[in-house]
């Protein structure tokens, strides 16, 4: 059956009452379009999980500042609906900035504390835009799963404790970065990079590596972030941060046994983020 292609919400409520009522999952996975393989991993993994599978694309104004790229974020509708029906995918969501944000709408999901680190910190009001558009399209799809990339392991995390605490039904699934061959993390941004960019950007990665292999030969948290701060910045890359956390995304401390080295640079006019794990159980 051809994917189908619905942009009110009463429709898309309708499609999965009916499945509900076959006694069919669901898993739903967000996107703001601009597909590449990274999104298209997220749709592997939920055929995985669920009986039935709705991609949702749209560009959210609520999470981008005031300076930053809503105007010009890639918007390629017609080929992610494509790539999205090759792959099996039984119905995208494509509602309107209208039909998401009300002329007269005043709610505004703030999850407080995780929300005012690291990206959170830089890009104000950021997380806010995350988690209210995430609550809306869990309450119009209602999916029993949902799927997110952890390269942004800060907003899986913040959509973790929005999914917790307003107790919706719905089990999240972080899908691990999907990467290129000389380990740059897949993101619609990156076409944004010059081509001398793009041969600088994978050293995000690269000094990610290199300070997991200092961080298990012992070397102090503090001594690893400074050093590659300036290993980046020699590089050309302007650091809003690199910090080692522990998977709460509290500040490292020398008795945790999981940690995330987390990074956010810019590059020309990109942002990068990434993170990668460094477990001692």
């Amino acid at each position: 059956m051809a994917m189908q292609h619905i942009k009110h919400i009463s429709d898309i409520r309708a499609l999965t009452k009916n499945w509900r009522t076959c006694h069919q999952s669901i898993a739903l996975v967000p996107t703001m379009g601009n597909l590449h393989e990274g999104h298209l991993s997220l749709v592997a993994e939920a055929q995985k999980h669920a009986e039935k599978v709705i991609v949702s694309i749209f560009v959210n104004p609520s999470q981008f500042g005031p300076n930053e790229d809503f105007a010009t974020y890639p918007r390629t509708e017609e080929q992610d609906c494509q790539r999205l029906n090759t792959a099996g995918v039984d119905a995208v969501f494509l509602p309107s900035i209208d039909l998401m944000y009300p002329i007269d709408d005043r709610i505004v999901v703030d999850v407080t504390r995780i929300s005012q680190i690291y990206c959170g910190a830089s890009r104000a009001g950021h997380f806010s835009g995350v988690a209210t558009v995430v609550c809306k399209l869990l309450n119009i799809t209602q999916p029993d799963i949902a799927l997110f990339g952890l390269k942004d392991f800060q907003q899986f995390k913040v959509i973790q404790c929005l999914v917790r605490d307003l107790h919706f039904p719905t089990t999240l699934v972080g899908v691990q970065t999907v990467r290129e061959k000389d380990g740059l993390a897949m993101s619609s941004r990156n076409q944004y990079l010059s081509e001398q960019e793009r041969l600088i950007a994978p050293m995000l990665y690269r000094t990610l590596c290199w300070a997991k292999d200092r961080l298990i030969a012992g070397c102090h948290f503090k001594t690893i972030e400074n050093e590659a701060i300036q290993q980046l910045t020699h590089t050309g890359l302007e650091v809003d941060y690199f910090s080692i956390a522990n998977q709460h995304l509290h500040p490292a401390q020398s008795n945790d046994q999981s940690f995330i080295i987390l990074a956010a640079a810019k590059l020309g006019n990109t942002r990068l983020i990434d993170n990668i794990n460094v477990d001692f159980k």
